[in-house]
């Protein structure tokens, strides 16, 4: 079966909110495979404490090649610790001219509490506008929604959580078994 032919890991969605001095890091559960849903609970958002420093990461894309990226970037952070700027260009570099690493498939969310990235295989750290970043089939619902509540009194999870509840309402890639982490700054 040609790549093209295959029917490829679909789906997910994540969101990072900063609001009022803390992160929220939201995830769905559910992993397909083509039109089928092969799990629905399964934890896209991870902790890290490389260096004890608290590191939140959301990921979307191949499971497989996620984690790899995410032991990369751990590697990375317990060489730079409390860098995680820093910590997240080397990897974007790495992950951008590395031949092995180049085929990965994946997108990242990142947070220490006070910087949010995401981080793609172009080479690209992003730090979002309005601090929410998303990503993943959902993520620009989740986004929109986000984004519409951000003015409110809503705090960072409350946002994360509801918008994740829309995301999950509109793309069939997503569900609402969340996996949710806050960090402060």
């Amino acid at each position: 079966m040609a790549k093209e032919d295959f029917p490829g890991w679909h789906g997910t969605t994540i969101i990072g909110v900063r609001k009022g001095g803390k992160v929220v890091v939201a995830g769905d559960g559910q992993v397909s495979l083509g039109q089928t849903v092969i799990k629905g609970s399964a934890r896209k958002v991870r902790r890290l404490k490389p260096g004890g420093h608290d590191v939140v990461c959301g990921f979307a894309g191949s499971t497989a090649d996620a984690f790899t990226l995410l032991e990369r970037l751990e590697t990375k952070l317990e060489a730079t610790p409390g860098q995680l700027q820093r910590a997240s260009v080397e990897l974007a570099k790495d992950w951008r001219t590395d031949k092995y690493l180049q085929k990965l498939e994946a997108m990242l969310i990142v947070t220490d509490g006070s910087e949010l990235y995401i981080i793609t295989g172009a080479g690209d750290v992003l730090e979002p506008e309005h601090g929410i970043a998303a990503i993943g089939s959902g993520g620009n619902f989740a986004l929109a929604a986000a984004r519409g509540m951000l003015d409110t009194d809503k705090d960072a999870e409350t946002i994360a959580r509801e918008a994740m509840a829309i995301a999950a309402d509109i793309c069939v890639y997503t569900n609402g078994n969340l996996t949710v982490e806050v960090i402060e700054a």
